[in-house]
């Protein structure tokens, strides 16, 4: 998991700002199939957002930490019940988000 500043963070906060989330983390939880989705858009897109809804039971700072540590990601933040992630895609020839 990289380590970021909080100018970082406050950049790719603003960024995600404009996102639709991905997926929503519902009462299932976190299964395999939704790690490899979130996997999938962080390896397209580096910087994504989730729903997390009420039914999931859990505290979503928790929840969101968890989920970054399965994925070697980066947590953002979490607002509410949404959570932003980042992870530096490995593709080649990617234009990397610059923040």
């Amino acid at each position: 998991m990289q380590e970021i500043t909080s100018k970082q963070r406050s950049r790719l906060k603003s960024i995600a700002a404009n996102l639709q989330p991905v997926t929503q983390i519902g009462k299932g939880g976190v299964t395999d199939n939704l790690l490899k989705t979130l996997s999938d858009a962080l390896e397209a897109h580096e910087l994504i957002k989730v729903t997390i809804l009420a039914g999931s039971g859990e505290d979503p700072v928790n929840l969101a930490e968890n989920v970054a540590d399965l994925l070697d990601a980066t947590p953002v933040a979490v607002i509410g019940r949404k959570a932003i992630f980042y992870r530096r895609s490995s593709r080649e020839n990617f234009v990397h988000l610059e923040f």
